[in-house]
């Protein structure tokens, strides 16, 4: 795995969305320890209450004891001292799937989000997990839209900043029940040197240290990586004509 800084200690944890009980258990038996402290993240969801909760319960029925939902969103701020206190006790930190926006919207130039990141990059017992958009947004960049036969024509698609825990990757998901492949191909137009990742639903990867990869699921992970690209011909192009990329070493994990 590709990573421009000094490897941080901590892990990510991405899904690509679907049934996620079988992440859950993971992520239980990665922490080893039912007093471990864990954060919920769930701003992107369209109800970010009732589905902080539900991940509350369902992280408890696992035998998990500190569980919380920290609320953040516009009346809500996410440097509120009770929040960065519960942060700072973390082992981890969990974000649900929804608007990936809305989680860089409420996090961005935080201090909040310089904790998160500090404590992924110097603790060894760290984790930050997330399903659908809650694992898009890891990245320094991150996929926002693009929809099928639109993602194969130029400005078919959109990235933006995600949350920066790790760089020179993209991470898109519901990659295959979505056809996603046209859009994360597109995207590896505008960044050639990162590492393509679709995560196919109920299914995911481990990242250790920003440079270890496992994967985990029954579906399929597919990696595009970018260096292989010899060209294409996206500068020559107006908006909405086919693009058309000359790419080597695509990978079904």
């Amino acid at each position: 795995m590709p990573q421009s800084s000094a490897s941080p200690l901590g892990t990510l944890v991405a899904l690509g969305g679907g049934d996620d009980d079988a992440l859950l258990a993971l992520l239980t038996d990665l922490l080893a320890d039912p007093d471990a402290p864990i954060v919920v993240l769930a701003m992107a969801a369209s109800d970010a209450t009732a589905t902080g909760n539900n991940y509350v319960k369902a992280l408890r029925e696992l035998g998990n004891t500190n569980v919380c939902h920290i609320k953040i969103d516009e009346r809500h701020s996410a440097d509120k001292p009770a929040s960065l206190r519960r942060l700072k006790e973390a082992r981890l930190v969990f974000f649900t799937g929804g608007d990936q926006e809305l989680i860089t919207e409420f996090l961005q130039g935080t201090e909040f989000l310089r904790e998160l990141n500090h404590r992924y990059r110097t603790k060894a017992d760290f984790i930050i997990a997330g399903t659908s958009a809650g694992a898009s947004v890891m990245p320094e960049h991150m996929l926002v839209s693009g929809y099928g036969w639109r993602a194969l024509r130029k400005g078919g698609i959109r990235t933006d900043h995600g949350l920066g825990l790790i760089s020179n990757v993209l991470i898109d998901q519901h990659f295959v029940e979505r056809g996603r492949f046209g859009r994360l191909a597109h995207a590896m137009l505008t960044h050639s040197m990162s590492l393509g990742l679709g995560l196919a639903e109920e299914t995911g990867i481990i990242i250790r240290h920003g440079q270890e990869a496992e994967v985990f699921g029954d579906g399929v992970v597919m990696a595009v990586d970018g260096k292989h690209m010899h060209g294409n011909n996206l500068g020559r192009i107006g908006r909405g004509s086919p693009w058309l990329p000359r790419i080597s070493g695509c990978t079904c994990l």
